[in-house]
């Protein structure tokens, strides 16, 4: 795993839609998983492909053991609310005869963020569970959070809380939620981007954006997709006859797109880690091994 992520517990994997974030997540926590720290991979209220990278059932919202030292779980809304209900009314009863009220349901959709709120919420009350010998159930979270703009509201909304709620159990969980998030000895934040101008572009505001709004400090950049140089453009030149010169001529393109992209990114002051483009008929398991391997340096 990379030095900047070693010593991080709650690992949160982002950047802009399509730019294979789930598969660096999953990748990361394999790799994790791999390396002896128990692991808690994190979807967040979609349609679940974590499982199905690594060819095993669905894990739905319950915490699921897929291998040795990994679990994945989708969070989502009803099934999180009802936890975080019964982390602070204490009691099934008391759940039961407020939560399920047909008209307490109907205003409950309309408190500012809250959706959000008791997502997060649930994910992180994994980050600090606790098992019977007081060590951590888990010994590191993965969230595969949302894309860009989603991601900054969705990891902002404790923040907000505190700052907009009177005093009371939602203000004070919002408090440790936020005091995890922004504790840079404990969280990491990896960006996602291809070798394109737009995803670049917005890798780079979503950087800022995390920084300014929600106090957050990325700490890996990940470029997947990434297309190295294989010949110089003498080498080109010389096969412009060849039957394969407009495959290599494109091949050239991408590469240098890559290197521009690649440029670009190193101005953040990050790590930028590469994950070479995979040629896979159908990106899953072995796919997937491939960029653990890439992200471990096993093929180096």
């Amino acid at each position: 795993m990379n030095p900047a992520l070693l010593d991080k517990r709650l690992l949160i994997v982002t950047g802009k839609g399509g730019v294979g974030k789930t598969t660096i997540a999953t990748a990361l926590a394999l790799e994790s998983a791999r390396s002896g720290k128990r692991t808690l991979i994190c979807e967040v209220n979609t349609k679940e492909r974590v499982t199905q990278l690594l060819g095993k059932p669905e894990a739905g919202p319950t915490v699921t053991s897929l291998e040795e030292n990994l679990w994945a779980v989708n969070v989502r809304p009803e099934e999180a609310m009802r936890e975080y209900a019964l982390m602070v009314l204490k009691f099934e009863s008391i759940y039961s005869a407020v939560f399920e009220n047909r008209v307490v349901r109907y205003f409950l959709r309309f408190i500012p963020s809250l959706q959000e709120l008791v997502l997060l919420g649930k994910i992180l009350f994994h980050l600090k569970e606790k098992r019977p010998d007081g060590s951590f159930r888990f010994d590191r979270v993965i969230i595969d959070a949302p894309a860009t703009g989603h991601a900054i509201t969705f990891l902002s909304v404790p923040q907000v809380i505190v700052d907009t709620v009177p005093p009371g159990a939602m203000s004070t969980d919002a408090q440790w939620m936020r005091d995890l998030l922004v504790d840079a000895k404990t969280t990491a934040v990896v960006l996602v981007s291809l070798p394109e101008e737009l995803p670049v572009n917005e890798t780079l505001e979503l950087h800022q954006a995390l920084k300014d709004r929600v106090k957050l400090t990325s700490q890996l950049v990940v470029l997947n997709g990434f297309i190295p140089t294989r010949f110089t453009d003498a080498e080109l030149a010389a096969e412009q006859s060849s039957l394969v010169f407009d495959t290599m001529r494109a091949h050239q393109a991408r590469s240098k797109l890559s290197l521009a992209s690649l440029q670009t990114l190193e101005k953040l002051g990050l790590p930028v880690q590469l994950v070479p483009r995979i040629f896979n008929g159908e990106f899953g398991r072995s796919a997937i091994e491939q960029v653990v391997a890439k992200l471990s340096g096993a093929d180096a």
